[in-house]
């Protein structure tokens, strides 16, 4: 799988961000269709254990055409509920830090490694591995130009030879797949004064790299 590249034609047919509303190409409008028919895939999984405690699964939200996909690591209580990645506390914080960056993000979207929520919020890495044919599908379809890996289960799932999430957090990578750019999870956060001040530093870095070639070129 690679998120990253397109070809020259795609690069000038689709452009950098697609943005909602415009006609789509024939390809797009495919990978549309086909992340559609896997998202009710989703929806309907029962891989894992994880299936019987879920109250709804928790697929994806943002632009069908990304230019940054933020991956956290699984769906927490309010995720659960609404069946949506991303809305509880550490969804708030992580949408207030994007409305920082402003357009140098362009089209933008977030899911989890985890498609249903763990008892116990516990990561569970039997669940991830049944998982990850669909993560590796969500990206291959959306095709983001980077992933934002969010915290250190998200990031080894992502690139298992990485860092340290504190080492790594805040600085672009090449992962075996295409570019990413990994932060502390928002949770952490929340949790940690010196974290909140570590979480909007390397936010800023984020939208410093976007907006710097050779990032906005691609």
């Amino acid at each position: 799988m690679r998120f990253a590249p397109r070809t020259p034609i795609e690069a000038r047919t689709e452009g950098a961000t697609s943005p909602e509303g415009t006609v789509p190409t024939v390809a797009e409008a495919d990978r549309r269709r086909a992340f559609e028919r896997l998202s009710r895939q989703i929806a309907r999984c029962t891989l894992c254990p994880l299936s019987q405690s879920r109250s709804h699964v928790v697929v994806y939200r943002g632009s069908p055409v990304p230019r940054v996909v933020f991956v956290g690591e699984a769906p927490g209580a309010e995720e659960d509920r609404q069946g949506v990645p991303f809305v509880g506390r550490s969804g708030k914080l992580l949408d207030r830090a994007l409305e920082t960056i402003g357009p140098a993000l362009g089209g933008y979207g977030v899911l989890n490694v985890l498609k249903c929520r763990p008892p116990g919020n516990r990561f569970d890495p039997g669940a991830a591995e049944s998982c990850r044919p669909y993560l590796e599908r969500q990206l291959a379809l959306l095709r983001p130009r980077a992933v934002a890996p969010l915290g250190a289960r998200a990031l080894r799932s992502l690139d298992p030879r990485s860092p340290p999430i504190l080492v790594a957090a805040g600085a672009a990578r090449q992962g075996p797949a295409g570019w990413l750019f990994p932060l502390i999870h928002p949770a952490a956060a929340l949790r940690s004064r010196r974290l909140r001040e570590r979480w909007e530093r390397d936010v800023r870095a984020l939208g410093a790299w976007l907006e710097a070639p050779p990032f906005e070129m691609l």
